[in-house]
């Protein structure tokens, strides 16, 4: 459960939401509790190994995840800190839940952090006004046991007054004991260094900005390490803290002044999100309404086709029933032939016989009155689905990037350069899409591949062929348009670059000259 109330953000875990317990101190210098890293390197190391066996599973499968920030991305940390056939990490890579920036443990991983005893004795002291109600009794008196007045760091233990005199007798080595008022938690009297564990932290980094101990600077990790005294280091910092927090004591106006400002600012924004939403749900309804018309409409269509096609066909079916003996046509020609008087017969068969004519030929060359087939009321989306795919938020402040003609390279493979032709920096990745051009006239589908740079090599091209393509800028949620469409051509046969005698495959150029191009940037 979370920590509610008065406590500061601070001494919260920016993992469990909990007050800290036993804190270590990330090389980010943010702090959390021992047994959230253990679970958090617990659970990526399980992913690590779920992610080798059953790289092919369906890749919607619930798997157990840690609440914390950062470890969304613990899959891509596990890629890029284990090796795929080795279970001894090369080093240890964990997602910080505070600054969310993956931080590298080093090689001893959770055994070289340092605990950070300060933050864990200002929590203790938060524990201890928030439970000022409940006593910490005594851990020696018989019972029952009375309350305690002190609590010695040597012994670990609590006392009431009578039991402490009693435990450290006066001009004995325990009454030079250090004690304190009553706790429960206890804490080394000493800060042992991580990497050299029978070694005591003397002196202080101030490359690694961490304590460290003489083997440390000996021969050690920090052996070429500018050092200086612990108590020097102890003198500066706590000098330069006291000056920060008078300068922040000094300005308090100001800070509560701006506390309002973004008071007001969180709900304007709430305000803004609102509105933004119902003039996105509004111009949703607007797209549905317009849908709904033209499904309305086309429906009607085919109904009122379907209706006329019917009637046709059944007419027809009426028609060719009358061909069948003694009903119909035929039935009216046979009672005609029984005619004896030759002059009625004369003037009732002539007409007759144009019908009976008429119905032969039909037969002859028999075709239904109406088309089965609705292939001319089939609606053709594509292009509507294609705009539909790409609606998206746009930014007028965030510049369209332009694909540099001058730049891109055409070969095996293809390096394709853009800028911003306004601003410089002002997305944070981009998306470039390309696709084949077929002289038939069908275009392939649209492939997309993500970029961080501006500047990206496809490879897997067929010779011989034109492709276009297009990219767009995003910056978090919010992208950009898309691109002029550039179109660029593939040579004939695959290319090769002479470099003295011996013949070189240009996908081997083109990739030095990605990378020429990467590091200009």
């Amino acid at each position: 459960k979370q920590i509610k109330g008065s406590s500061s953000p601070k001494l919260i875990c920016p993992a469990c939401k909990e007050l800290f317990t036993h804190p270590l101190i990330l090389p980010c210098q943010h702090s959390i509790c021992h047994k959230c890293v253990k679970e958090i390197l617990f659970f990526t190391l399980e992913d690590s190994f779920t992610d080798l066996g059953s790289e092919s599973s369906n890749q919607s499968s619930p798997r157990i995840r840690i609440h914390s920030p950062s470890l969304d991305r613990i899959d891509r940390v596990n890629r890029s800190g284990w090796k795929r056939n080795s279970l001894t990490p090369r080093t240890t890579i964990f997602p910080c839940p505070g600054c969310r920036h993956d931080v590298d443990l080093g090689e001893r991983g959770v055994n070289g952090l340092f605990r950070n005893f300060t933050l864990e004795t200002i929590v203790e002291r938060y524990r201890q006004a928030a439970r000022a109600a409940t006593a910490i009794m005594c851990d020696v008196c018989k019972p029952p046991p009375q309350e305690s007045t002190k609590s010695c760091m040597d012994c670990s233990a609590s006392y009431c007054n009578e039991c402490f005199k009693i435990h450290h007798p006066w001009g004995t080595v325990k009454a030079q004991h250090e004690y304190v008022g009553p706790t429960t938690n206890f804490r080394p009297k000493i800060l042992m260094c991580p990497e050299h564990e029978m070694e005591r932290v003397n002196m202080y980094c101030e490359i690694c900005r961490r304590p460290v101990c003489h083997l440390c600077k000996l021969g050690g990790s920090h052996a070429n390490h500018r050092v200086t005294t612990m108590s020097t280091a102890y003198k500066t910092l706590k000098e330069k803290l006291s000056k920060d927090i008078e300068y922040l004591i000094s300005k308090e106006s100001q800070v509560k002044g701006q506390i309002s400002e973004l008071g007001l600012l969180m709900k304007e924004t709430e305000c803004n999100g609102e509105r933004a939403k119902e003039e996105a749900s509004s111009n949703f309804d607007k797209l549905f309404d317009v849908l709904e018309e033209r499904r309305s409409a086309a429906l009607r269509a085919i109904q009122a086709s379907k209706n006329l096609r019917l009637e046709k066909l059944q007419t027809q079916i009426e028609e060719y029933q009358g061909f069948l003996e003694n009903s119909g046509l035929v039935g009216y020609a046979q009672e005609v032939l029984k005619e004896t008087d030759q002059s009625c017969f004369v003037q009732t068969a002539k007409q007759l016989l144009v019908r009976i004519q008429k119905a032969t030929e039909s037969l002859k060359s028999f075709r239904p009155a109406a088309q089965i087939s609705f292939e001319d009321y089939v609606v053709d989306i594509t292009k509507q689905e294609e705009v539909l795919g790409d609606l998206s938020f746009y930014s007028s402040g965030l510049d369209v990037p332009e694909i540099n003609e001058e730049k891109s390279r055409m070969y095996n493979k293809a390096l394709i350069c853009w800028e911003h032709l306004v601003k410089e920096d002002s997305a944070d990745t981009y998306i470039l899409e390309y696709r084949k051009l077929n002289r038939e006239g069908e275009n392939a589908t649209w492939q997309e591949i993500e970029a961080c740079s501006k500047s990206k090599v496809i490879s897997d091209l067929e010779n011989s062929s034109s492709y276009a393509f297009r990219v767009r800028g995003y910056k978090g949620s919010v992208c950009s348009p898309w691109s002029r469409e550039v179109i660029l051509h593939t040579p004939v046969a695959p290319v090769f670059a002479l470099m003295g005698s011996a013949g070189i495959h240009l996908e081997e150029a083109i990739t030095a000259k990605y990378l020429e191009y990467r590091d200009d940037m």
